[in-house]
């Protein structure tokens, strides 16, 4: 039998189909709108906490402890990604660490940069010292005023390395350096040796409002601070600079794996060099 042309042209698209021509319709759990979306994202999330809830319970008192104290002062952007990289068996910045009491403690305060190089600092550090983390994202020097007594915990602390400037660029310099040296003040009643870290690069994003410069007087107003109360600089501004390129992606103020690997290496062996004294 001849086909017609109304024939060829649905047998072509009965081909068509039969190889998968068209797409499959999406799954019923795929979210359909915004708040859909966001309302699988929150039970997603839910899940998670309860899993890490399970976890905690399993920790010896101590661990118990570190951990509300992480709950209660990492934040709705932090607190979900611990609880996730704790329920994946993850290692991160706010792990506990269990004090070996033959080694000097450390305390590392800072933003998400001093977040991103605290492991590669404890890595470098192992059977040298305790290197432990403050509870928080540290951000501005507002936050350390109001927070300072949380982060310092119970403990002594024989080495304290830390650092405020990323979250202050638009912080009054006037401002910023009285508070900075309150935190001094502070800092130095523990009896620990101080470090303080300089700044690292940002880049400028006129549409943010955001320009390098910033952080150079800032840094530039630290550094006299730093003198007159003859607290150490580990100048990370300063190490960082001629490696921009490789370990700052454009337009961020963070820095890849490897930067901050670098990073890392340049702060343990500021805070070595310190322990030494």
């Amino acid at each position: 039998m001849l086909k017609s042309p109304q024939n060829s042209i649905f047998l072509s698209f009965l081909s068509f189909l039969c190889a998968g021509g068209l797409a499959a319709a999406p799954a019923a759990t795929e979210p359909t709108n915004a708040e859909e979306a966001a309302a699988k994202k929150a039970q997603a999330e839910a899940a998670v906490a309860a899993k890490y809830l399970e976890w905690v319970a399993t920790l010896p008192p101590e661990e118990q402890a570190w951990e509300k104290v992480l709950q209660e002062n990492l934040g709705n952007f932090y607190l979900p990604i611990h609880q996730k990289e704790k329920t994946e068996g993850k290692s991160n910045a706010w792990d506990f660490v269990a004090d070996d009491p033959a080694l000097p403690r450390v305390l590392l305060i800072g933003d998400s940069v001093s977040r991103g190089y605290t492991l590669a600092v404890r890595k470098a550090l192992s059977g040298k010292a305790n290197v432990h983390r403050a509870p928080a994202n540290c951000g501005p020097t507002k936050a350390g005023l109001d927070k300072l007594t949380v982060w310092l915990g119970e403990g002594q602390w024989d080495l304290i390395h830390f650092n405020f400037g990323i979250h202050d660029r638009a912080t009054p310099l006037p401002d910023y350096r009285v508070r900075l040296g309150q935190i001094i003040d502070r800092l130095a009643t523990t009896g620990a040796k101080l470090v303080w870290a300089t700044t690292t690069p940002i880049p400028d994003l006129p549409d943010k409002q955001q320009t390098a410069a910033s952080i150079v007087e800032r840094n530039d107003a630290a550094a006299e601070l730093m003198k007159e109360k003859g607290v150490g600089i580990d100048d990370l501004f300063g190490a960082m600079t001629p490696h921009l390129g490789e370990y700052q992606p454009v337009g961020d103020v963070h820095f890849t794996a490897p930067g901050y690997d670098f990073l890392g290496q340049t702060v343990a062996a500021a805070i070595e060099a310190e322990l030494r004294k």
